[in-house]
């Protein structure tokens, strides 16, 4: 049995990642400041701080075995927007999470990134190997934490990996989004299905793509988990391993709109709107190199499934 801290841990990924360690018999401490996390979202049996990763030196000491790291600010229109919340929390954050760590002697790191560090990809599937030029300060920043653990690797023996992956989407019992604002397209698809909104705007049905409509890769959040802990395992000293996560191939907008009309049974009220600036036509990336150096394939990657269990969360949290 190994002890882990978790940061943004009680966020989506963070909690159902902690719940999945939880279950395979580890201890588990959740630092989360609850700015975007929610209290519930802790799993029972976990220790939980409230606090800032910048705070993490009050928490570390030699008794943990590693870090999973989820805490950040995520908003790609809000990083834009406010660059400087996203350099403070994100890199100086993450800097003073990693100098904790060697301060305690705590040598093990996984990181959930994202694939937003590629930016407009060139080729498709995505592999660790593309061009990274991310188009926004959300994956800019991301990139330079990239940067920072190859770094710290090199220079003090660091074991890490970090995990990049697109659209994290269903729900793990009681875990699942509770976005504010949400963002997030099967979430909002479900607002519309559930009238809390006149309907799902589909932003552009000219893309060359077979209907029309964007495509983007889906990984449901136990098999992300479950990712994640198999990266604690091959993390090596001195070694920054990077992989990226998906299904292997993308569902598209139309295709997500359906799936809830399956899966609800309840009509989704659509408007078509104009292009947005800057969205490529398929985002999908390449699990090769995961499931070689991992071990991992994903385990859900039934689309109507992954929607089935975000739409039982989504009702139970909204008391039907």
């Amino acid at each position: 049995m190994s002890k882990y801290l978790v940061t943004g841990g009680a966020g989506y990924v963070g909690s159902v990642v902690a719940a999945h360690l939880l279950e395979a018999g580890h201890r588990v401490t959740v630092l989360d400041d609850l700015s975007t996390g929610f209290r519930e979202g802790v799993p029972a049996g976990a220790e939980f701080v409230e606090g800032q990763i910048q705070e993490a030196d009050k928490v570390l000491d030699g008794s943990f075995d590693g870090v999973l790291h989820f805490a950040a600010s995520s908003q790609v229109g809000e990083s834009v927007a406010d660059p400087e919340k996203y350099w403070r929390n994100n890199v100086a954050g993450s800097l003073e999470l990693i100098s904790a760590m060697r301060a305690a002697g705590v040598r093990k790191l996984v990181f959930s990134s994202t694939a937003a560090t590629y930016g407009e990809p060139e080729a498709v599937p995505i592999a660790e190997t593309a061009r990274t030029a991310p188009t926004n300060t959300y994956g800019a920043t991301k990139l330079a934490v990239d940067h920072l653990i190859t770094s710290e690797a090199v220079a003090h023996g660091l074991a890490a990996v970090s995990l990049r992956y697109f659209n994290v989407a269903g729900a793990y019992g009681s875990y699942g989004e509770r976005h504010d604002p949400e963002s997030h397209l099967i979430p909002l698809v479900f607002q519309a299905a559930l009238g809390q909104r006149p309907h799902i705007a589909v932003y552009g049905d000219d893309y060359p793509t077979p209907d029309g409509t964007c495509v983007r890769d889906y990984i449901h959040v136990a098999d992300l988990a479950e990712a994640h802990l198999l990266a604690l395992d091959a993390a090596k000293p001195g070694e920054h391993l990077i992989c990226n996560l998906g299904n292997g191939s993308g569902f598209s907008v139309r295709e997500v709109i359906e799936s809830v009309k399956r899966v609800t049974g309840r009509e989704i009220p659509v408007q078509v709107a104009g292009r947005r600036a800057g969205d490529p036509a398929v985002l999908v990336a390449s699990a090769a190199r995961a499931h070689e150096t991992l071990g991992w394939t994903p385990r859900r990657p039934n689309l109507d499934e992954i929607v089935a269990d975000a739409w039982t969360f989504t009702l139970a949290k909204n008391g039907r």
